[in-house]
This record gives structure tokens, sequence and C-alpha cells, in this order.
């Protein structure tokens, strides 16, 4: 039995699988780049919104893939050894953390958008969508100084303490250590005993993305 749930995760699934974002899985399909975002998933009244079939056909065929491993995404099942690529390397994205503050780079959940990123290569092992980003600044030192690349990922669970890259809506992104969210506020600390705490209301967020490990 498949979910509404499933069905969209099978799609980051398979764009994961194949070292994609969402939002690069349909344009490879030659769809709208947004087809896919977070925020197409659920109508203004909370009513589910599903992919069409079309658009699901187009993604497969796009990644020279299969409605069966499609079908094994959707059920949650361990894929079959031919299907694994955890052992390949794959290219990222890469920005300057400073300029990830323009507009253009990024969709509304986070992912990667726009031109001008160049890519470094990494091991794909997390199974994650992610993309890097290169640190400007002394707030997260010593732990991240200026020049050193952080890997993070929009879809990753994030939970107090996590280490996070943070965007504004008024278009600030930062490297912080998630020190409290509740339904309202966010807090944001910073490695560097010099950088006060700082504090969001939840509205002033564009998106936050866990980091998952440091190239230094």
């Amino acid at each position: 039995m498949f979910s509404h749930e499933s069905i969209w995760s099978a799609i980051d699934g398979l764009a994961a699988r194949h070292g994609l974002t969402p939002s690069g899985l349909a344009k490879k399909a030659g769809l709208d780049p947004t087809t896919f975002n977070k925020s197409k998933r659920m109508s203004a009244d909370g009513r589910a919104r599903w992919p069409s079939t079309e658009s699901i056909a187009k993604v497969v065929e796009a990644v020279n893939s299969s409605f069966a491993e499609f079908a094994v995404l959707v059920s949650g099942e361990r894929s079959p050894p031919q299907m694994t690529i955890r052992d390949r390397a794959i290219s990222v994205p890469l920005l300057g953390l400073a300029e990830a503050g323009g507009g253009g780079f990024f969709d509304d959940a986070g992912f990667p958008a726009g031109h001008g990123w160049d890519e470094i290569t990494l091991p794909d092992s997390s199974g994650e969508p992610m993309y890097a980003l290169e640190v400007s600044g002394k707030s997260m030192e010593p732990l991240y100084r200026e020049g050193d690349r952080i890997i993070v990922s929009p879809t990753a669970s994030v939970r107090r303490g996590d280490r996070v890259v943070v965007r504004t809506r008024a278009g600030e992104v930062m490297a912080k250590i998630l020190q409290r969210r509740t339904a309202r506020t966010l807090e944001l600390a910073s490695v560097n005993p010099d950088f006060p705490v700082r504090q969001f209301a939840i509205e002033d967020i564009d998106w936050m993305a866990r980091i998952l490990w440091a190239s230094q």
C-alpha cells in the first residue's frame, strides 16, 4: 500500500540515488524545476498534492531507471545490490557562503537552483541530497575557519545542538548551532564566544539545512 508520503519520499530517494536534488531531477526530466519542491506537496488549505503519473514516468526515464526501482523506493524496502551506487563518487554543487545570500541560487526549499555554482567531488555515502558551501567570517571559529567547505542537506532532520546553515528572508546566510526552536522563534548560537546568540521569528526564516560534515 502506497501513501502520499511514500510517493514523495520515493521521488526524493530517486533524486538522491542519482546524485541530484529534487529540483535537479525535475530539470533533468524536462519539468519545471519547482515541480517537486516541498511547498508543492500540500495545497494552501492543507490537502495533499500528488505527483502526476506523467511526471513520475518522465523522471524515471530521465535517469535511465525503471518503475521497478521506483516501486522499491515507494515500498521502503532495501534496494537490490545492482541498484546501489553508494560506493561511487558524486559531484555536488559548491557556492561561497557570502554569495548564498544573493537571489537565484536556491529554490524555496533550500535546494540549489540557478547558475553560478561550482562543483566538488565527494564519496556518495550518505544517501542525502546535499551541496557544499564555502565558509566566510569568523563566527564558527575554531570549528570552521574561513575557506573551509561544509556539506549540508536540506532534507536531513535537525535537532537541538545540530550545526546548521540558515538563510533568512532578508537574504542573510549563516552557519550556526541550533540552540533552541519553538513554534515562534529560533535561537542560533556561534562557536566563537565573541558572537552573541541570535534570535529570529520563525516567519523570518527562509530555510534551514543541517551540516553533515566539513572538508577542511
